[in-house]
């Protein structure tokens, strides 16, 4: 997690006189294997140099705004040649870590930042999300886009659904209108994980009992 917030610079600058991802660069982590996350808090010459240096950021557009941490400039980014990812955080800064509202939210979002329209496309974002997200683990040859010879991970939506009538584009579609309710089923590595809405290999109540189980847990923790 890089250049999150304001505060977090700040203290930066306060402690080692210089800005974290200028810390980083003198010991050598700018480079095509760091994964850096948020970045709200970005200067021209800070893209230039993830650029030149292949590193990926990861977007996670709905923890930033419920944490009020910044916006990612994620047009910018794109432009500058940098890989973008989407991503969720963690449930204490995102709840449902639902990556088809995150989508919708980058979308949106890089709009506002920008004062376009055109920014932040449903192609590009569907990319970020998809292969951006492999790229960045180092995985595009195995997963990211559906391809002869990559991991058969799927996901079927239906856009056959009153919501998201008429379809013209159906990559629009899936980034400003479907809901996780619509995905229909999953693949991993050709094994079906979900089977028309319904989990695979998963004992529902017992995750639920084990959802309560750690929120009584943690709540008598808080109380203590």
């Amino acid at each position: 997690h890089v250049h999150e917030t304001a505060h977090e610079v700040k203290e930066a600058l306060k402690a080692t006189g210089k800005r974290p991802i200028k810390r980083l660069e003198e010991l050598g982590l700018i480079t095509p294997n760091l994964i850096a996350v948020h970045m709200t808090q970005l200067q021209r010459g800070e893209m230039e140099l993830l650029a030149q240096n292949g590193v990926s950021v990861a977007h996670c557009p709905q923890s930033n705004m419920k944490l009020a941490s910044g916006i990612c400039p994620v047009q910018e980014l794109m432009t500058a040649g940098v890989n973008i990812a989407i991503g969720t955080d963690g449930n204490a800064s995102n709840n449902d870590l639902n990556m088809l509202a995150e989508m919708k939210s980058a979308a949106l979002l890089g709009k506002v930042f920008t004062g376009s329209a055109q920014a932040c496309s449903a192609h590009d974002i569907l990319h970020a999300a998809t292969y951006g997200g492999a790229k960045a683990l180092g995985q595009e040859d195995i997963v990211g886009s559906i391809e002869v010879g990559k991991a058969a991970d799927l996901t079927a939506i239906n856009l056959n659904t009153i919501e998201s009538q008429p379809v013209y584009d159906p990559v629009s579609q899936i980034v400003y209108t479907a809901g996780r309710e619509q995905v229909s089923h999953v693949w991993i590595n050709g094994a079906i994980k979900l089977n028309n809405q319904q989990l695979v290999g998963i004992d529902i109540d017992e995750v639920i009992n084990r959802a309560n189980h750690w929120k009584n847990a943690i709540q008598g923790q808080a109380k203590s």
